[in-house]
């Protein structure tokens, strides 16, 4: 990651607890733990992960505890992707991609991510429909935090397709459950 263009050491940090890599020789790579952190996540391995004793072993290790603990749920799940343990959308069979798609559509999408500027939702298309902040409340909100969370599974109307950019745009406002 190191070698792309772009990316040095600050962005490397950032992101490299979120990526996942299934085929590495490294079954940490595989796993939420940061690199940094490979060492104690190492002398762990041969612990009984449901026996230890956080206070303690942290103080071993010289790690936080709530490090700690992330570390060890990390290691009895390698591979977990957090998202799979959310509730399934339901999503209309007939609506597969964006070209399935019509203005005024109403469909129940997850948030999968929130801006200083909306959020994201995911509504089974393969692209996420941006829902920008003046069309998630009729009244006037500063964030969007104050309406959504991520995960949230929420009801949203389709009011701008652009199939060349691929770009939906949604509105949470004025829809009757």
């Amino acid at each position: 990651m190191k070698k792309v263009k772009g990316l040095g050491d600050k962005t490397y940090k950032m992101a490299a607890g979120f990526l996942r890599f299934p085929d590495s020789p490294n079954f940490l790579d595989n796993t939420a733990v940061h690199p940094e952190s490979y060492k104690i996540a190492k002398k762990l391995v041969d612990f009984n992960l449901d026996e230890i004793n956080l206070e303690k072993c942290s103080q071993e290790l010289e790690v936080g505890v709530l490090t700690l603990k992330d570390i060890i749920e990390e290691l009895k799940k390698p591979g977990r992707d957090p998202r799979d343990e959310l509730p399934e959308v339901v999503t209309k069979s007939e609506v597969l991609s964006i070209g399935d798609l019509n203005e005024g559509d109403i469909l129940e999408g997850t948030v999968r991510n929130i801006t200083e500027f909306g959020c994201f939702v995911d509504i089974g298309v393969g692209i996420d429909g941006l829902v920008h902040i003046s069309n998630m409340s009729d009244k006037f909100i500063k964030d969007p935090n104050e309406i959504v969370t991520n995960s949230d599974i929420i009801k949203v109307r389709v009011i701008e397709i652009d199939k060349k950019r691929e770009r939906i745009g949604l509105s949470m406002k004025n829809i009757k459950e």
